[in-house]
């Protein structure tokens, strides 16, 4: 009698997405016994489960087409499911596989995910949730459960399916999940009612007569992004170009950024508004135990590094003795599209 090989029946046709940042960042080769077993001691010693060397073997690694799992319980990503944005090669040379540079090895040592198991797919937050395998009730060589990991939710753990192979049959399109009015609707009740980030409403207060209708222009901005995309979300675009320089011009009100990352990272010790001043927390992350309503719910690092690197290298953010800051010209540019682009929306009633 033939033995039944993991996903005999499933049709992987349309599964993966095979787009080039995929196979240059999530893909490697399938995987030999050698590597297996040398990715697994490095790992902490945990066994992969069948299914997932069997699928490594088939496809090692990728961004997928079916990306949402259903959930039982809300998530950060929606109410009734989770999505991924791809699974990690059994590897260490592509950027995101087990052991690759931004891998599962690296999100327990550098973001202090719990050493529960193995992180084995990301998600669209850029880092701050994971899919990972919980071996905490089976041990390290037992079949692990595949979990959901809230990084702003305190790390929360929430069951996603009891085994690999039936999470994986279980990913769907996110076309069964099509809530896109629902979700402008929302975002639209986000940006013009949502309450603000404590560090926002400091500095708009700082600022004072050098913006005047500083909150109803924050807010016009953002309804125009929403307007634009649907949702509440910053990329490489001009009005969210616009936006990190209103944030960054804010934050430079109430304290001088030593580096990029002092801008944008939340710090390490930081429990509260008051002594963790930053971009993520006066824009895309709340802290749990003070929420705020105004966010985009996460943010790719990427982008704004990347303005922020095309300021310097045009000379609008220059490094003086005490930091980082816009020179006067830039800040009168900035004031002044602000006042080009958010001020026709000033008057437009809310919805």
């Amino acid at each position: 009698m033939t033995a039944k090989r993991p996903f005999d029946g499933f049709d992987f046709e349309g599964f993966w997405d095979d787009c080039p940042y995929s196979l240059e960042n999530y893909v490697e080769p399938p995987p030999s016994d050698e590597l297996i077993a040398s990715i697994e001691q490095e790992l902490g010693g945990y066994r992969l489960p069948a299914t997932y060397v069997d699928l490594a073997r088939r496809h090692n690694g990728g961004m997928v087409k079916r990306n949402c799992h259903p959930m039982k319980e809300r998530t950060g990503w929606a109410e009734d499911h989770v999505a991924i944005e791809g699974l990690y090669a059994i590897g260490r040379t592509s950027k995101y596989s087990l052991a690759g540079q931004l891998g599962a090895k690296f999100m327990i040592e550098e973001w202090r995910y719990p050493p529960i198991g193995v992180a084995i797919a990301d998600t669209p937050t850029a880092g701050h949730e994971l899919i990972m395998l919980d071996y905490r009730a089976c041990g390290k060589q037992g079949e692990p459960q595949v979990v959901y990991v809230d990084q702003e939710d305190d790390y929360s753990i929430t069951v996603v399916a009891p085994d690999f192979e039936t999470f994986i049959r279980g990913l769907v399109e996110e076309s069964e999940y099509d809530t896109a009015e629902e979700d402008r609707a929302a975002a639209i009740a986000t940006v013009e009612r949502g309450t603000l980030s404590p560090i926002v409403v400091r500095a708009l207060a700082a600022v004072g007569d050098r913006l005047p209708n500083g909150e109803r222009i924050l807010r016009a901005l953002a309804r125009q992004i929403v307007d634009e995309k649907g949702f509440f979300a910053l990329h490489d675009d001009e009005r969210s170009h616009l936006m990190y320089g209103l944030m960054f011009w804010l934050y430079s009100s109430l304290c001088t950024a030593r580096s990029f990352e002092a801008f944008v990272d939340r710090p390490a010790t930081g429990a509260s508004y008051d002594d963790s001043i930053c971009y993520e927390l006066m824009i895309a992350f709340d802290l749990v135990a003070d929420p705020y309503d105004f966010n985009t719910r996460g943010y790719a690092e990427g982008f704004v590094r990347d303005w922020w690197d095309a300021c310097v290298a045009s000379g609008e953010i220059v490094e003086m003795a005490e930091g980082y800051c816009l020179t006067p010209k830039a800040e009168a540019t900035l004031l002044g599209r602000l006042a080009t682009i958010a001020g026709p929306q000033l008057n437009k009633p809310a919805r």
